[in-house]
């Protein structure tokens, strides 16, 4: 078989530089669009890299016509709830329009086929603890929003133009390669398993935000899906479309939740160190369990989560966590 050409947007962030290395290891031909303002150059192979805006349509046109490029993974977005409470039109803008743009490319190169990196912020606070692909789409910030919107259009791109899409809703994604070699390194950092490293190693406690939630100790429980499954899922889903599949979407997580005193115990048996860390209120918006039924991928895709024990997890983001201190 030809090499196939991969474009990958915001290949140089952290789930997007995973799903790069992963897919040159398994021979692609792999561009990245990236304008660095969230990802980091270093995180990209020498000369993959093509520094640019996905605002920039006629850019991104002549940059696939020639590429040649058969298909598109699409990261690139800013993922900070918080943030997008206060600033919506930035995420509207950057999140929505930049797809919008990317799709405008995609359909003047006559690229066909796009993996689309979705949220389960979609869903919104749901009530029931296994969350399926099926349950109601009711967003409760704008970053939720942002990844509905991109998933309406593509549906719409798909019926009028026949441009297939996969979208991975996916849970609380974690860890690092193995080597240490890439991992989380958000500024400001938002994610709870290297908040929690970055207390250990420095000493500041990190907050816990709430104690009197409805689960076994009190603390919130989340799905953490290592960072190397979740980009497996993402070329399952490129190799789904690109063999003629049709259009879907996907739960990508463990099955399996975690409550952050669960995590916190965890990284002590594995750092060897205590963890600093004073107890907060709860935050506005939190549910007490969000845990993925990801059944649909596994069954449809033949997906399987690898390294997602959370002992495997936090080792991982341990090693890129100290080699990066």
């Amino acid at each position: 078989m030809a090499t196939r050409r991969i474009l990958v947007t915001g290949g140089a962030g952290y789930i997007g530089s995973h799903t790069v290395r992963l897919l040159l290891e398994r021979g692609y031909d792999v561009a990245v669009v990236d304008n660095l303002s969230r990802g980091y150059r270093h995180n990209v192979p020498a000369g993959r890299l093509h520094e640019m805006d996905v605002a920039a349509t006629g850019a991104l046109t002549d940059l696939m016509r020639q590429l040649k490029t058969e298909a598109v993974v699409h990261f690139a977005a800013f993922i900070a709830v918080g943030e997008s409470m206060a600033e919506p039109a930035r995420y509207f803008v950057n999140n929505v329009s930049g797809s919008l743009s990317l799709l405008a490319a995609m359909q003047a190169a006559q690229v066909k086929h796009i993996v689309f990196s979705s949220t389960a912020a979609v869903y919104g606070n749901p009530q029931t603890v296994s969350i399926l692909e099926t349950f109601p789409i009711q967003p409760v910030n704008p970053y939720g929003e942002s990844k509905v919107m991109v998933e309406t259009m593509l549906g719409w791109f798909d019926r009028i133009h026949h441009l297939t899409s996969v979208s991975l809703r996916y849970f609380n994604a974690s860890g690092g390669a193995p080597d240490g070699a890439l991992g989380e390194e958000h500024e400001p950092e938002t994610h709870l398993i290297p908040l929690i490293l970055r207390a250990v190693l420095s000493g500041n406690p990190v907050t816990v935000f709430g104690e009197d939630y409805d689960t076994p100790d009190g603390t919130c429980i989340r799905d953490y899906i290592h960072v190397e499954d979740l980009a497996e899922a993402h070329i399952l889903a490129l190799e789904h479309l690109l063999a003629g599949g049709s259009s879907d979407r996907f739960n990508v997580g463990t099955g399996s939740g975690h409550s952050v005193m669960e995590v916190i115990r965890a990284i002590e048996e594995v750092t060897g160190r205590k963890v600093p860390y004073t107890m907060g209120t709860r935050r506005a918006g939190d549910p007490a369990s969000l845990v993925a039924g990801s059944d649909k991928l596994r069954s449809k895709l033949g997906w399987q989560p690898l390294s997602s024990d959370l002992k495997t997890v936090v080792q991982h983001a341990w090693n890129f966590a100290r080699q990066h201190a």
